[in-house]
């Protein structure tokens, strides 16, 4: 099949049986109907549509090396730097619509189904058959143009022991039956991003699990699909309350539900298994198969798209309302500068100390990616602070779309700025607001600061993993140089 148009979809979501919990209901038709769910539906509607468009087609497809059709370009392996480059062009042009605000854009578990598929080395370890079976549910996915979402942690319970000692071991999802055909799920997992969009849930290993026989149950990878029975999602409160793309230009678009995902007995037939046991391979899933740089290389095309859109909106609002010529603002505008050149220096830097893996994937440089992930969390939260700086009480001071009707001559009068009308300026401070002071700006500043786990124990990560032996060592030559 190939590519899909948007109304598929559609289409196929509303074919879809889920169960979700919302707002004291349950919804389990018509999805793209519901008021929770209906703007993120249209929005990744419109990527699916960008695939056909003639000035983005060649950007985010390739042709597939087995049907010959056309397919989306995160589900390229790469062979070379160049692949490298292509798959990154390919991902700034929905990071770029979305300007970063997807998290969850289907280009994201597509990279890490793409370096699962070629690990071949390193499902031997534990199977071939594992490796067998994940490549064909890639190339399944990449053939049918599937959107995925994962779920990675147990609850958030008593994060003072394991996974699998909260409750007793009843609370974190795990293997309750090994059957002939399959595997019996029980217990719960979070957090399922755009779970009730998704084609797919993804339920890939949490790398916290000790070497021991109790983590057993609770190490295992696999693939369901989102309305398997058994499988309910608890979703969170949207952040979009019913106002326009003018009144909440962000939320109205980008708004993703998170989800904590149940599973009540859920069985997942064999072919779609990619790991039973093995918690040592568990840990090392993300690391050894490629799976970590790959999806890192996407977010980082992603954060820098965000950055841009930071300093484009921080820019445009100090000219509007004249303040870009004092000193203070312009200082916060060359911390925005610095912010998008890094980014783009490391993604850069990335791909251009890149080495093929031993399976012969091309993979971006992971000391790079790893220090961008440990850089980006910790930034980013100076964005909506610049905003609400530049802003000010301009925040408070903004009528709605509907009072256009009544009063727009007071509108236009006294809330004009430098260089716009005054329902211009409304509108690109709503914009602000949803950017830096709304309920969407706050689930997005708590989403990317932890985005790959707890940023203290990403920085001890970071330091055990970086390699400083030659560092030291030509400090100490320094101190022994007699010269």
């Amino acid at each position: 099949m190939g590519i899909r148009t948007g109304q598929q979809f559609l289409d196929a979501l509303n074919a879809m049986r889920p169960h979700l919990v919302i707002d004291g209901g349950v919804v389990s038709e018509n999805l793209t109907e519901h008021p929770a769910f209906a703007g993120l539906a249209r929005t990744y509607a419109h990527l699916f549509d960008m695939q056909h468009a003639p000035e983005f087609q060649s950007r985010l497809t390739y042709t597939s090396p087995t049907s010959g059709d056309l397919v989306n370009a995160s589900f390229l392996v790469p062979r070379t730097k160049e692949d490298l480059a292509r798959r990154r062009d390919a991902m700034s042009v929905w990071a770029e619509y979305s300007s970063g605000f997807l998290g969850r854009t289907g280009d994201y578990m597509n990279s890490s189904l793409t370096a699962l598929g070629s690990a071949k080395k390193f499902f031997a370890q534990a199977d071939p058959v594992f490796g067998e079976r994940i490549e064909a549910y890639y190339e399944m996915a990449r053939e049918n143009d599937l959107l995925a979402t994962h779920t990675l942690i147990p609850p958030q319970a008593n994060r003072s022991v394991s996974g699998s000692e909260q409750l007793g071991g009843q609370l974190s999802a795990r293997v309750v039956e090994e059957r002939d055909d399959g595997v019996v799920i029980r217990g719960a997992r979070m957090l399922a991003t755009i779970a009730p969009i998704a084609d797919e849930l993804l339920v890939f290993p949490s790398t916290l699990l000790r070497a021991t026989p109790e983590d057993a149950p609770y190490s295992f990878a696999f693939a369901i699909q989102n309305d398997a029975p058994g499988l309910r999602y608890l979703c969170r409160t949207g952040l979009h309350h019913g106002g326009s793309h003018h009144d909440e230009p962000l939320a109205s678009r980008f708004e993703e539900i998170d989800a904590v995902v149940v599973f009540d007995d859920v069985f997942v037939p064999n072919e779609r298994v990619f790991m039973l046991g093995h918690p040592e391979l568990c840990n090392q899933w993300y690391s050894d198969t490629g799976a970590a740089a790959l999806m890192t290389h996407q977010v980082v095309t992603r954060t820098l798209a965000k950055s841009e859109f930071f300093l484009g909106l921080a820019s445009e609002i100090a000219a509007t309302i004249g303040i870009d010529g004092f000193q203070h603002i312009q200082e916060d505008l060359a911390e925005l500068i610095r912010n998008v050149e890094i980014g783009k220096a490391l993604v850069v830097a990335a791909e251009a100390q890149a080495e093929l893996s031993d399976d012969g994937v091309m993979l971006p440089h992971w000391p790079t990616l790893n220090a961008a992930r440990n850089w980006y969390p910790k930034v980013s939260q100076r964005y909506p602070e610049i905003i609400r700086k530049f802003c000010a009480s301009g925040l408070m001071a903004l009528p709605g779309e509907a009072d256009l009707d009544v009063a727009r001559e007071d509108i236009e009068l006294y809330l004009q700025g430098k260089a716009l009308t005054g329902p211009e300026r409304i509108r690109l401070f709503k914009l602000a607001l949803d950017a830096s002071v709304s309920g969407f700006a706050g689930r997005q500043s708590l989403y990317e600061y932890f985005f790959f786990g707890d940023p203290v124990r990403m920085a001890g990560a970071l330091v055990n993993s970086y390699d400083r032996a030659a560092l030291r060592a030509r400090v100490r030559e320094l101190l022994d140089r007699e010269d």
